[in-house]
């Protein structure tokens, strides 16, 4: 199993360019098994749940090909309207598919979804979509299968916004009849990036990014080319990764608007953080003392659950109590104990944790727990004295594309090893 030997003391200084957002490009490629015709994706991270994804789509009928960024995909028929078990029990998102074979094949099975263990996640929000929607849901051994002759659009209220269930209820009643209402949608920049997508191949989509999407359903879909949007995690880790090595960092590829929390947080701490407009980048830095904060995460416009780990690492060094509230996933402090290991001082009192500034971390052996622990515990071993040895970074790879490289292209002593 392959780890990252990290060098301590490293400061970040330079520029890297943020690649298109797994988030945004996962719900489009499951999106894509709506049409027949061809469809051209730019920007498309070379991460493995983008090739999981691929390999499910291949399996429902999908032909492909995946270069340099692009991902040309085209599905002349659903062959398959069961997603296999192998791909969907390694990432949650694989799920996505089923809004899109429902809407075209009517019917859909798939096993239950797995992915990174940081909470319940559960799926009923999707399948009380699918419900309303006039779907037919059945469960046993592991599998759920939908089946409706012909979707009908209908009003889905979601109990809490969820991107995945706002993603495949939308996907689901693009092709419906009449009219979808989904309230209480999820609004984050990878539900409008979706919904750019569908109404550019010639669905009607109103309201992306708000609280109400209004969905008139059409009678099919045509190819397309689109670019994803930019990775607003990714740009927000090597953001938190500059100032907690109190480096200089140019982010370029970057939607200033998709980062304002992290923005107001970091300057709130004592960083520095000045766009470019003209050049869709930002400068970040850190040259004095930094102050503790208050955060709790929030779903979109609020502080990112994805980027809560890598603030932890950067707050374990800043002098004085910072807290961290979590109100997104419930099993999401795993990393405390890694950092903890390290030489910081986090307790957990329920869904918060306290973090007590210590003057320096030291270089240990540690795992990441899921895919932004991974990333915190980089950034807290560029930050130690020592070296610090990251394992299970299979978890990284899943969500950050060439992530060492990028590092080393910053300065940091960085090294993939096997064990």
């Amino acid at each position: 199993m392959e780890k990252f030997v990290v060098e301590g003391k490293q400061r970040l200084t330079g520029r890297v360019k943020i690649s298109g957002a797994k988030n945004a490009a996962l719900p489009i490629l499951a999106g894509a098994l709506l049409t027949g015709g061809t469809v051209r994706l730019t920007e498309v991270p070379e991460l493995t749940d983008i090739y999981t994804m691929l390999e499910v789509l291949k399996a429902l009928g999908a032909k492909y090909t995946f270069s340099e960024g692009e991902v040309v995909l085209h599905t002349p028929e659903i062959t398959s309207a069961e997603a296999p078990y192998e791909q969907v029990r390694k990432m949650r998102a694989s799920f996505l598919v089923m809004g899109p074979l429902l809407a075209r094949t009517g019917r859909a099975r798939i096993s239950l979804p797995g992915g990174c263990a940081i909470g319940a996640r559960p799926i009923d929000l999707h399948l009380k979509g699918f419900e309303a929607l006039g779907a037919k849901i059945e469960m046993g051994h592991g599998y759920i299968e939908a089946t409706a002759p012909k979707l009908k659009g209908n009003t889905v209220y979601l109990d809490f916004p969820s991107v995945g269930a706002t993603e495949n209820i939308m996907m689901a009643a693009v092709l419906a009849e009449g009219q979808t209402i989904i309230e209480n949608a999820a609004e984050e920049p990878e539900i409008v990036d979706l919904a750019n997508f569908l109404n550019n191949m010639g669905a009607k989509i109103k309201g992306a990014g708000t609280k109400v999407i209004r969905i008139t359903g059409v009678k099919d879909l045509d190819g397309v080319n689109h670019t994803v949007i930019p990775d607003r995690i990714e740009a927000g880790t090597f953001m938190i990764g500059a100032v907690a090595t109190h480096g200089e960092v140019i982010v370029e590829n970057v939607i200033t608007d998709h980062l304002t929390p992290l923005i107001a947080k970091l300057i709130e701490a004592g960083a520095e953080v000045i766009e470019d407009e003209d050049q869709n980048a930002l400068l970040v830095r850190s040259k004095g003392k930094l102050k503790p904060l208050d955060i709790k995460t929030l779903p979109y416009p609020g502080f990112p659950t994805d980027l809560q780990a890598q603030m932890m690492a950067l707050l374990a060094t800043v002098p004085g109590i910072s807290v961290v509230t979590e109100t997104v996933f419930e099993n999401r402090f795993m990393h405390v104990t890694e950092l903890n290991r390290m030489g910081a001082k986090i307790r957990i009192e329920g869904r918060s944790a306290f973090i007590e500034g210590v003057e320096s971390l030291t270089g240990a052996r540690v795992k990441a727990t899921d895919l932004r622990a991974g990333a915190a515990l980089v950034i807290a071993g560029l930050v130690a004295d020592g070296v610090t040895e990251v394992g299970h970074i299979f978890h990284i790879d899943r969500g950050y594309e060439r992530f060492e490289e990028k590092l080393r292209g910053l300065g940091a002593k960085i090294y993939r090893v096997g064990d």
